[in-house]
């Protein structure tokens, strides 16, 4: 067979190659599950319904995206001004380290003392890791509510309902 067929042939074949790999790119990234607006607005939706029904004297709750990057705050009327903040490192919190903060605050708890130099994390638990697909695509962080349990409650209640 002439060279210069083989080169065609060749050429067309690496053509096809790429072509192949730059739609199952484009397939993955449509496929690819984000936090959007949408889905904070209505996480957060669910938290203050989580926290009526249970009776809670207030709350924040702030949703944040993979990046821990907040997306999404309401604080219910008579919460004490820093749950807003708590709330919203709770979540950057269990985002950026892909687990409920629940499980820093008890390592901590269990001697694990070198946790608190890390400076990019609040180990205080109601953060919770949203996932879709089994991947983490942001957080839900509560503060406020009537115990440090009941943040929890209502984040895992929220984290939920986001499957």
């Amino acid at each position: 067979m002439p060279r210069s067929i083989l080169r065609a042939r060749n050429a067309l074949a690496l053509f096809c190659l790429a072509a192949l790999l730059s739609t199952s790119a484009a397939l993955a990234d449509e496929a690819r599950a984000e936090m959007t607006l949408a889905l904070a607005k209505k996480l957060g939706a669910a938290a203050e319904a989580e926290a009526a029904r249970l009776g809670a004297p207030g709350g924040a709750f702030a949703v944040v995206d993979d990046g821990g990057h907040l997306v999404y705050l309401v604080r219910l009327d008579g919460t004490f001004p820093a749950a807003a903040t708590v709330s919203t490192e709770k979540a950057r919190t269990a985002a950026v380290f892909r687990m409920p903060t629940a499980n820093l605050e008890n390592a901590i708890k269990n001697g694990r003392n070198a946790l608190l130099g890390v400076a990019v994390m609040t180990p205080l638990q109601g953060g919770v890791p949203v996932t879709i697909g089994g991947r983490v695509v942001g957080a839900i962080g509560v503060s406020g509510a009537s115990s440090a349990q009941e943040d929890t409650d209502i984040a895992n209640v929220v984290a939920a309902s986001s499957k």
